[in-house]
């Protein structure tokens, strides 16, 4: 039974519930009901149908009268919602989902840092001089935690400072998984060094102005992540 109050309720009730359907506990095809989800998750009917609300918004489910609430395939998800991209990484698909948008970074960070460096505002900059800085202290520290948030205010900084609105609607997508990572203990005990000093290294191109740099940079930074990805899949024998 889920524990909380007001809109907390709800949030748990959503995760709880997206969580079992992204793993599979809940499978496509599944005929649901208010009463059962009523007593499997007990809470009241109000925070059910606010969930399902939600979840038909995202793709999730499909709600008929006569018929239920039925589960639909993965395929017609909210693939880019930070929900469905969340209650992945929770799941079994753990690394098919940091693999995924590995591959879409690798796509438009690169590009958005460099147009960063031609549009970003002083007070962009200095964020990203200072997230930098933040991750060089608290990654030596290896206190992952405050390194994460410097690490999701660096690239949420850096998408949105590319002036373009669809690369700054990305900047939840690569939180979360960011947070995945190391939520799920996908990080090393200390972040790789080179990584490290890639971001900094963005940082000063973005302040100078050099498009090049940042670009390359950037690069660097997804092929590592992505490659950390692989190798974890390697090791557990995911294909």
């Amino acid at each position: 039974m889920l524990t909380a109050t007001a809109a907390g309720l709800h949030g748990q009730m959503l995760d709880a519930l997206g969580a079992d359907l992204a793993s599979g506990a809940l499978a496509p095809g599944n005929v649901l009901s208010i009463d059962r989800l009523e007593e499997r998750y007990g809470v009241s009917r109000s925070v059910v149908r606010e969930a399902i609300r939600v979840l038909e918004q995202l793709g999730i489910v499909r709600s008929r009268r006569r018929v239920g609430i039925s589960v639909r395939p993965p395929s017609e998800w909210a693939a880019l919602s930070p929900y469905v991209i969340r209650w992945r990484l929770a799941g079994p698909g753990r690394l098919d989902q940091l693999r995924e948008i590995g591959e879409l970074r690798t796509g438009t960070e690169p590009v958005a840092a460099a147009l960063a460096a031609r549009r970003a505002t002083d007070e962009q900059r200095a964020t990203l001089l200072a997230a930098a800085s933040g991750m060089l202290v608290t990654g030596t520290a290896g206190d992952l935690d405050a390194y994460l948030a410097h690490d999701v205010t660096f690239h949420t900084t850096l998408l949105e400072a590319s002036g373009n609105a669809a690369f700054a609607s990305l900047a939840p997508i690569v939180a979360e998984a960011l947070k995945g990572r190391t939520h799920h203990h996908l990080m090393p005990a200390r972040p790789v060094a080179d990584a490290i000093r890639w971001h900094r290294e963005i940082a000063e191109a973005v302040t100078i102005g050099d498009a090049a740099a940042a670009e390359r940079h950037a690069r660097s930074i997804v092929a590592e992540a992505q490659g950390a990805v692989d190798q974890d899949a390697r090791e557990l024998g995911v294909q």
